[in-house]
């Protein structure tokens, strides 16, 4: 089962985040009909956002996640909720790439060279936006990349997604471990130590672990706090009221020249593919509120 949690050690010098998402990470294949190569990388982002969306303190804040390089996938999105929601999308969704040599899937391949940006939506008059350029496109370490260099915060961030050969998710998963400004020369070493050698995240959640028992392995030697367990979901938030304001922002001549030309609008979300259909004369109604 899908289990997202979020502790700290008993003495404050280390945050912890895990996250089990085989099943988010199966439906949003599922709504996107992802190859496999963008199946991983949608779910490494998929996760990692699900795992930031908890770092939020208000209910109604997110944090999108966004890869955009020159590679054939060209955008890989994810938003993430305080509340365990996740949505997001690809550019494209049916990129192919050969295994790599290691025989494992491509997704620097498919994303390229180019840039992430973390945007956080805090309900403040502006949005935080954070950049930098990517060093693997590969998500985890261009994660880590971003923690130290934008938020300077010193992190290992942990992401994984094991493809069946059926296309569907056998296993998707991760960890963020953050150090906080007390940590300790020791507090590092042993940590060091820990993950020296690990197995992948995918590894371990089919040797059958769940993610407190990874997050337990991962942090050997430290005593863990436990302060939130939540069950992720790829949820979308649309409905027509959103979409009408996106028709909305279309301006007048744009929604003059739809009537004109196809008598109806139809609108589809990029996060979960449901079609809304505007008919002629919701678009008349839309035109006469707004003049």
């Amino acid at each position: 089962m899908d289990k997202l949690i979020r502790g700290i050690t008993s003495n404050g010098r280390i945050r912890v985040f895990g996250a089990l998402t085989t099943g988010v990470v199966q439906k949003a294949y599922e709504t996107h009909n992802t190859t496999p190569v963008a199946t991983a990388a949608f779910g490494r982002t998929l996760t990692a956002a699900l795992m930031m969306g908890t770092m939020l303190k208000g209910e109604k804040e997110n944090v999108s996640l966004q890869f955009k390089g020159d590679g054939p996938i060209a955008t890989v999105l994810a938003v993430g909720t305080p509340q365990g929601t996740v949505k997001g999308y690809v550019g494209n969704n049916f990129v192919a790439l050969p295994l790599k040599e290691n025989g494992k899937l491509d997704v620097g391949g498919a994303i390229g060279d180019g840039y992430l940006t973390v945007i956080k939506d805090l309900r403040l008059k502006e949005p935080y936006i954070g950049k930098v350029e990517l060093q693997t496109g590969e998500i985890a370490e261009d994660l880590t990349y971003y923690f130290a260099t934008s938020e300077q915060t010193p992190s290992v961030v942990a992401l994984g997604v094991l493809v069946d050969r059926d296309f569907s998710v056998k296993a998707a998963g991760g960890y963020i471990i953050q150090l906080m400004p007390e940590a300790t020369e020791e507090d590092i070493v042993k940590l060091e130590q820990n993950l020296a050698g690990l197995k992948s995240v995918t590894a371990l959640i089919e040797d059958g672990m769940d993610i407190g028992e990874i997050l337990n392995t991962v942090m050997d030697g430290f005593e863990i706090k436990i302060t939130d367990e939540i069950t992720p979901e790829y949820k979308c938030d649309c409905n027509k009221e959103r979409i009408e304001r996106a028709i909305i922002s279309l301006g007048r001549q744009e929604i003059e020249d739809i009537l004109k030309k196809e008598k109806k609008a139809e609108v589809t979300c990029y996060f979960c593919n449901k079609e809304y259909v505007f008919a002629e004369s919701e678009l008349q109604e839309i035109l006469s509120k707004n003049e």
